[in-house]
């Protein structure tokens, strides 16, 4: 079964065409990183337009690359939630109308779901019980899979996303944004004993993250308590550059110790409920980031788990992992209609 894919939740214009939820036969993606760098963060007004500007030739370059015609696709995806309503609505359009065009069916995905899915592109479905996790610039959270299309969510973020704070992080260090990328790559150059920074645990038995106290304490770590009305002591242009690397170096540890902790209470909590745990799904941008892949290859083999780290390619917002999921939910017997609606929050 083909399906052709699109997502464009946030900032990335996807379209993808996937074969039998494995062979990603094209996968295009129009980042918008540059409009959005002068801004420090997405702005949801310029992404939607750009999303309009770009949404058709992304489609077309998607079929070149894939060699096909529209008339060989069996399906039609999107990703319809959750997101940036205006970016939402874009796909949301553009997937129904081409649903209808071709006379074929229209499958609405989750994009945090689809998330989870991203590391069984060109391979196997792995053994269930799983455990997944979803570490994004606007969501952290893990789940509890006993069928690739059930998540079951366990725990998520109570403030900040980790993928939010690592962009914090990074205006806070000078490096500009995208930040996630640029402040693990300086962290390779720290040393990450130097600071101590909080790892959050919330209440003992809690499997919510919290990043935002991890975010301030390096704020103050950077620039110094602030006096009345606001004011700093210094920034991060008063700091030489290995004073920079070493606490970009802390922080990164810090961050990715919570997200591991978690997973083992998450582990222990399925565990404890008679749940044999024989898989880790794991996707969302910073599942991109060094330090926290090689932390989950050493948790994988401890506990004896397979690992689905997606490629890096997959890690980003992309349409073939929304493709790859549509296929498995159109199986289970999944179609929607004309009626099919953008959705600002998630439903897993």
């Amino acid at each position: 079964m083909r399906i052709l894919a699109v997502e464009s939740s946030c900032d990335e214009t996807a379209v993808a065409v996937v074969d039998d939820g494995r062979q990603v036969r094209a996968s295009i993606v129009a980042s918008q990183a540059r409009l959005h760098e002068e801004y420090g963060g997405v702005v949801p007004e310029i992404a939607s337009r750009a999303h309009v500007q770009r949404i058709i030739p992304t489609y077309r370059k998607a079929l070149a690359e894939a060699d096909i015609n529209p008339e060989s696709i069996d399906a039609v995806a999107v990703g319809n939630r959750p997101g940036l309503i205006g970016s939402l609505l874009v796909g949301v359009s553009f997937a129904k109308a081409l649903a209808w065009s071709l006379a074929i069916p229209v499958i609405a995905v989750d994009h945090v779901h689809a998330h989870l899915y991203a590391g069984c592109l060109e391979n196997h479905i792995p053994e269930m019980d799983a455990l997944g996790l979803v570490v994004s610039g606007g969501h952290t959270a893990t789940f509890h899979l006993q069928h690739i299309t059930e998540p079951i969510r366990l725990g998520s973020t109570i403030d900040d996303a980790v993928g939010e704070a690592y962009d914090k992080a990074a205006m806070i260090l000078g490096l500009g944004y995208p930040g996630g990328a640029r402040l693990d790559a300086l962290a390779t150059r720290g040393d990450p004993s130097t600071h101590s920074f909080p790892i959050s645990r919330l209440a003992p038995d809690s499997l919510d993250f919290s990043f935002s106290g991890l975010k301030t304490s390096l704020l103050y770590r950077v620039r110094g308590r602030p006096a009345p009305g606001g004011v700093f002591e210094r920034d991060f242009r008063d700091l030489p550059e290995h004073e920079r690397a070493n606490l970009a170096a802390s922080f990164q540890q810090a961050a990715v110790a919570a997200i591991i902790l978690k997973l083992q209470r998450a582990l222990a909590h399925m565990r404890s409920r008679g749940r044999t745990v024989r898989s880790l799904l794991v996707g969302g941008g910073v599942s991109a980031n060094s330090l926290l892949r090689s932390r989950l290859h050493d948790l994988a083999d401890a506990e004896g788990l397979d690992l689905r780290l997606p490629p890096q390619q997959y890690c980003v917002d992309n349409a073939a992992m929304i493709a790859g999921l549509a296929f498995h939910l159109y199986r289970a017997g999944q179609r929607d209609g004309m009626d099919l609606t953008a959705t600002p929050t998630t439903a897993c």
